[in-house]
């Protein structure tokens, strides 16, 4: 929503997809008449085919200048051992299927400007720091993008992969973390709530609890490198949005596997059956 008003504030012409209805009428109102909307659901084909024929009208000859690629969901996360498949395929089909499938879609306009492709990543995408879809799906979303970029090269398409650190967004939706922490706990099977123990779901709870609250709430931080990999000469192939990025998440995904795995030990709670 900020990038599309960002865009359009700088007189460029702006097609946003949305998930909602009243949030497509929300950006309509708050922008020009250089934003159009169309509503998409990424985990669709359908959506996803309806929405590439609309661009492809408006687009004309002329091709897609940039796809940006920013839907994104987070939960559930938790410790793995918490969760179910559906869990995963709940933020997998969003974060890199949904990815993929309108990347290939929207593919052919793109090559014809010989444009941009702009894919959400995370920091969460180089280190694993949590269980569950999420940091599996970024990981995806890093080797596509990689693939990608290679095979679209000679074409003149640039590909560009943001990675944040940790920001104040709507991806943890609206309920409150301790309650989906304590629904996730009461529905695990008692022998795995025994070997966990009742401290580490607390513990564990609280430090994610401290995470989010410790969240940068500027976002414009950014939307600015969405903005730069769209516009400028010479993109970069990654954008590091954040100094937890750069100062925390990127060395620790430098450092030697041993190394991170021991620091990120002395983040999480020890389980009642510990060794």
């Amino acid at each position: 929503n900020l990038l599309a008003r960002q865009l359009v504030d700088r007189g460029m012409r702006v097609l946003a997809a949305c998930f909602t209805e009243e949030g497509a009428q929300k950006l309509r109102q708050d922008t020009s008449y250089r934003l159009q909307t169309i509503l998409l659901d990424v985990t669709k084909t359908e959506s996803i085919q309806a929405a590439t024929q609309w661009v492809r009208d408006q687009v004309g000859e002329q091709g897609l200048w940039a796809l940006v690629n920013n839907a994104g969901v987070g939960l559930p996360s938790g410790p793995n051992e918490w969760l179910m498949k559906e869990d995963f395929v709940k933020v997998i089909n969003v974060n890199l299927v949904g990815l993929i499938e309108v990347t290939l879609h929207m593919l052919p306009l793109v090559k014809k400007a010989r444009g941009r492709i702009v894919n959400m990543s995370s920091s969460g995408g180089r280190v694993a720091v949590i269980g569950g879809g999420y940091c599996v799906s970024k990981f995806g979303v890093e080797a596509f993008s990689d693939s990608i970029r290679r095979e679209l090269y000679y074409f003149g398409v640039k590909v560009s992969i943001i990675e944040p650190g940790n920001y104040r967004t709507s991806i943890l939706g609206k309920e409150a973390l301790v309650s989906r922490m304590q629904r996730l706990w009461e529905r695990l099977p008692q022998e795995t709530r025994d070997s966990y123990g009742e401290e580490y779901f607390r513990n564990y709870t609280e430090k994610l609890k401290n995470m989010m609250q410790l969240a940068e709430p500027r976002i414009s931080e950014v939307t600015n490198s969405m903005e730069h990999a769209i516009i400028s000469r010479s993109p970069r192939i990654r954008y590091n949005p954040g100094l937890d990025a750069k100062l925390l998440y990127i060395p620790l995904a430098k450092l030697p596997t041993p190394v991170t795995d021991f620091i990120l030990s002395r983040y999480l709670p020890k389980p009642a059956d510990s060794v």
